[in-house]
C-alpha cells in the first residue's frame, strides 16, 4: 500500500509541475503560441495520462480492499465469530452457519445470477431449479429439502 500511495504522489507532484511548466511558457511568449508552449502542453498532457492512472489503480485497491473487509466481516457474521471478540453477545437469534456452508451458498448465488443475466427470466429460473450450483452437503438439513 504505501508503495502505491508514493505512486500517486510521485504522479501528482509531476502532474502538479507540469501545469506550472504550461503557466511559465505562456508567461514566457507573452501568452502566443510558440514550440516551447506546445511542448509545455504535451508534456502536461501526459503527466495529466500518468496521474488518472495512478488514481485508477488506487482505486481499484481501494475496491479490493473494501471487498475483502466485507466478505471478512460477512464470514465473520455468519460464522458467529464476532460473539467472542471484544466480549460482544449474538444479537441476532440466527444460529451460525459454518464458512464452508456459507461459501457453498455464496457460490450458489453467483451461479444464479449469471443464469439470469445470461438467460431470459423464466428459462433462467427453470434451469437453476434443474441443477445445483453447489454440491449436496448431507450435515445440512435444508439441503436435503431442495
Amino acid at each position: 500500500m504505501d508503495s502505491l500511495v508514493d505512486s500517486l504522489n510521485n504522479a501528482y507532484q509531476e502532474f502538479v509541475a507540469g501545469a506550472a511548466n504550461v503557466l511559465e511558457a505562456n508567461e514566457a511568449s507573452g501568452a502566443q503560441k510558440t514550440a516551447a508552449t506546445d511542448a509545455a502542453l504535451e508534456n502536461f498532457k501526459q503527466k495529466w495520462e500518468l496521474f488518472r492512472v495512478a488514481c485508477d489503480q488506487a482505486e481499484e485497491f481501494v475496491e479490493s480492499v473494501k471487498q475483502r473487509i466485507g466478505s471478512e466481516c460477512l464470514v465473520d457474521e455468519a460464522t458467529g465469530s464476532l460473539a467472542g471478540k471484544s466480549g460482544q453477545a449474538a444479537t441476532t437469534g440466527i444460529p451460525p452457519i459454518s464458512a464452508v456452508r456459507l461459501e457453498q451458498m455464496s457460490k450458489a448465488v453467483r451461479w444464479l445470477v449469471i443464469e439470469l443475466q445470461h438467460g431470459s427470466g423464466a428459462a433462467a429460473s427453470a434451469s437453476a431449479h434443474s441443477h445445483q450450483s453447489a454440491p449436496f452437503d448431507a450435515r445440512f438439513t435444508e439441503d436435503a429439502t431442495q
